[in-house]
């Protein structure tokens, strides 16, 4: 199985269904069902500050508190459909998006990340 490591909260965006597309500064041949993994890396005070401002953004309306992001581990899977370099959403700014479909929630998995796709 493959799997993206993606910073926190952006993961939960994600693996919720908000996020329909995940952007990258490189490319992927990569289509089909991939885990998503969400860093070790701890949402800061202004990470989160711009992430509620995103879901206002969104009307997104029921949020995690900052302490309850899972981090370190996988959170969920995701499909990605293609790789674009235009896409019409309000989450692509590009160079390179991977739109995204069936995005569902999995019970935590503790487990380091790697940088690209990678193999669980």
């Amino acid at each position: 199985m493959k799997a993206i490591t993606l910073r926190q909260p952006w993961a939960w965006l994600v693996v919720n269904g908000y996020k329909d597309i995940e952007n990258r500064s490189w490319s992927t041949k990569h289509r089909g069902k991939i885990l998503i993994h969400a860093s070790s890396r701890k949402v800061t005070k202004t990470e989160y500050a711009e992430f509620k401002k995103t879901c206002w953004r969104f009307k997104i309306t029921v949020y995690p508190a900052v302490y309850q992001f899972m981090i370190g581990g996988i959170v969920g899977s995701v499909e990605i459909v293609d790789c674009v370099e235009k896409f019409r959403s309000p989450w692509f700014f590009g160079p390179h998006g991977f739109p995204l479909k069936n995005a569902r929630k999995l019970l935590f998995k503790p487990m380091n990340g790697k940088l690209h796709v990678w193999s669980v």
